[in-house]
């Protein structure tokens, strides 16, 4: 054990083992930057120490947590970080023994929901989600969380979840908060499943106006429904893993003397987490569906539109028929006509008695064998 661990916690405790102590009166406090909400710096350090549930301080840096942590025996450190540089997390690593595959992890975003234990260290992904109103689209966070026995670190990338409304609560429930770091812990993945609730709400909305709209014939549905069937794949990556993640959790109270009242606001959690899950499975079932209903409507419109060309061009062609007989029918008089029309002086027909009825009865007969022709083959 190291000289800052003797000093800071005089024989460190479980992760999962409350062990109680007199709590200081609390000093005053310092008004504390935002963790989440609207525009956030590059890097965003924030550092608040509690005993025993009840807030003792806020230090400004870094080195000063460090330095009040150790003299401060019992004590536990919750510090927050958004974006932070690498600097940053090194500087962390090696004060509370951080593994260097956690802390790669934790400097680039892009992990898969995960629960792993490094010695007395715990660290946990998280993915976060909110629904957006106005582009009607579901943003996701992600959230690394490095539990120790006497400390918490958060580190964010994305806006989600509000980790300064799980600070205010934590702090309005002293005795929840006394439990340790495995309390943050807590208050951190219930927040996180809370924040599921609002997006399954706006994407149960979408997927109603989606059935409306394919119902309806708008041809840019199909894009709404790849757009959300992504995001359902991505809910379902961020919430899938939690059941197991929480089951494990729940597997370990007896070997880590959980407290049971911890125990069951956990057991709760992995509750919600089921439900939401299923909900989101659901989702990806209803939409495969309605994709379905989808392309058959479109194809049906695509035949009915093809058989409406075809019945337009069959009329065409009924209306060509009728237009080609008669200009044949009356190309044969006219043919007749123009040879007997040529007046040559050698024509033995212009000096015939006969000639004359004889044209006349020739484009007659012509015009005629032509009209019974077209009639039987249905062109007239």
């Amino acid at each position: 054990m190291s000289e800052r661990d003797n000093g800071r916690n005089g024989g460190r405790r479980s992760v999962w083992r409350r062990t109680p102590a007199p709590a200081p009166p609390p000093p005053a406090q310092a008004p504390e930057p935002a963790e989440a909400d609207g525009a956030e710096p590059a890097s965003v350090v924030q550092a608040v120490l509690y005993r025993d549930g009840v807030r003792v301080s806020s230090p400004a840096t870094l080195a000063e947590t460090y330095r009040e942590l150790r003299e401060r025996p019992r004590g536990m450190a919750w510090i927050g970080l958004a974006r932070p540089t690498g600097a940053d997390l090194r500087s962390l690593a090696a004060e509370f023994g951080l593994h260097q595959l956690a802390v790669e992890d934790a400097m680039e975003a892009h992990q898969r929901p995960k629960l792993e234990r490094y010695g007395d260290t715990l660290f946990v992904v998280l993915r976060a989600a909110r629904y957006l109103d106005a582009p009607e689209e579901v943003d996701f966070g992600e959230l690394h969380v490095f539990v120790g026995p006497d400390f918490v670190i958060t580190v964010r990338h994305g806006a989600a979840p509000d980790l300064s409304a799980v600070r205010r609560r934590m702090e309005d429930s002293p005795d929840l908060l006394g439990l340790g770091p495995e309390a943050v812990l807590y208050a951190i993945l219930d927040a996180v499943v809370d924040g599921y609730a609002p997006v399954v709400c706006g994407v149960q909305n979408d997927i109603d106006e989606i059935e409306t709209e394919v119902f309806r014939g708008d041809p840019e549905v199909s894009r709404r429904i790849y757009e959300l069937s992504r995001e359902m794949v991505e809910f379902q990556r961020a919430t899938r893993p939690l059941v197991g993640m929480l089951h494990g959790l729940m597997a370990g109270f007896a070997k880590y003397e959980t407290d049971e009242e911890l125990q069951r606001y956990l057991r709760d959690v992995a509750d919600h987490v089921t439900h939401i899950s299923e909900r989101v499975d659901g989702f990806r079932q209803a939409l495969t569906e309605i994709l379905t209903v989808n392309a058959t409507l479109v194809s049906q419109q695509q035949n009915a539109e093809m058989r409406a060309l075809a019945e337009a061009g069959f009329e065409q062609n009924e209306e060509v028929k009728k237009i080609s007989s008669w200009a044949a029918i009356l190309f044969a008089p006219t043919l007749v006509g123009t040879i007997y029309g040529m007046n040559f002086t050698h024509m033995p027909e212009l000096g015939w008695s006969f000639g004359y009825p004889l044209a006349i009865g020739l484009m007659g007969v012509v015009c005629l064998t032509l009209y019974v022709i077209f009639k039987k083959r249905d062109w007239l």
